[in-house]
């Protein structure tokens, strides 16, 4: 267990570390057998500050979306909570049964959005359980204000809302065009520094492993960030924090045991 969050933790860094050890192998073989045809030109420069730059504005457009995405599982504990408020004000007044079918219903909302996060459970599906809370605001309706109702179904589209949000960003990939030719132009690169006849050996495979690990690393960061919910993918490393969602269910169960051990509190 250990060992495996080790690997995944560090994940990026084995990968790139790995891309490195390949260059350098080939370009220890290159070397050996003379196939080193290409001499230092100061368009190589050039070329590798185009291809950082290249990176730079990829990197720069999925930081936008994973900023964004951040906010959004505070947001939906957000929502959920609200809902759970105005249920615990159900229990308090006038309908002690209703509002433990709703705290239930929307315990296992989130632990249902929690398994769609994992891609345990389809989309399709959580929308409708998302649209089922409805029937607790028809039976809510008699017992509170107006207002109140109003509140939980503006709660209740901001949740939709988000989801929609959320499975956008998932699926859906930031410039595919600029993924190909970055990935083009850093492989192209990359097999240029290993072809290329520097005066001394050993310094140029420090230089070509360095700049092989920059690009790679790059590379591979802004395909991890481009989806900030791959909780799925064994290799993505990088992330939102679903904390909010998991505390949120926890308060859930928590408020249930204790209305369940004080079943007299109104």
């Amino acid at each position: 267990m250990i060992k495996n969050l080790f690997f995944k933790k560090h994940s990026l860094f084995l990968s790139a570390g790995g891309i490195v050890g390949i260059v350098i192998l080939l370009k220890i073989f290159c070397h050996v057998i003379g196939w080193e045809v290409l001499s230092v030109n100061p368009l190589l420069s050039g070329i590798i500050a185009a291809n950082v730059f290249l990176m730079g504005f990829l990197l720069s457009g999925v930081m936008a979306d994973y900023k964004e995405s951040e906010r959004l599982p505070g947001e939906i504990a957000t929502g959920i909570e609200s809902i759970v408020d105005e249920a615990l004000i159900v229990y308090h007044s006038k309908d002690k049964q209703l509002a433990l079918e709703c705290l239930d219903a929307l315990r296992d909302f989130t632990q249902s959005i929690n398994q769609w996060f994992h891609k345990k459970k389809r989309t399709p599906e959580l929308m409708q359980e998302l649209r089922d809370l409805q029937r607790f605001f028809i039976d809510m309706e008699p017992l509170t204000q107006a207002a109140f109702i109003s509140r939980l179904k503006q709660e209740q589209s901001n949740i939709r809302r988000i989801l929609i949000r959320i499975r956008t960003i998932r699926d859906t990939s930031f410039i595919p065009s600029g993924y190909l030719i970055a990935t083009a132009t850093t492989t192209f690169l990359v097999v240029g520094l290993i072809i290329v006849k520097m005066d001394v050996f050993y310094e140029s495979l420090f230089f070509v492993g360095v700049i092989a690990f920059l690009l790679s690393f790059l590379m591979l960061l802004i395909r991890d960030l481009d989806n900030p919910f791959g909780y799925y993918e064994n290799s993505s490393m990088e992330d939102i924090s679903l904390d909010p969602l998991q505390d949120v269910m926890n308060r859930i169960e928590q408020l249930q045991a204790m209305l369940m051990q004080n079943p007299q509190t109104s």
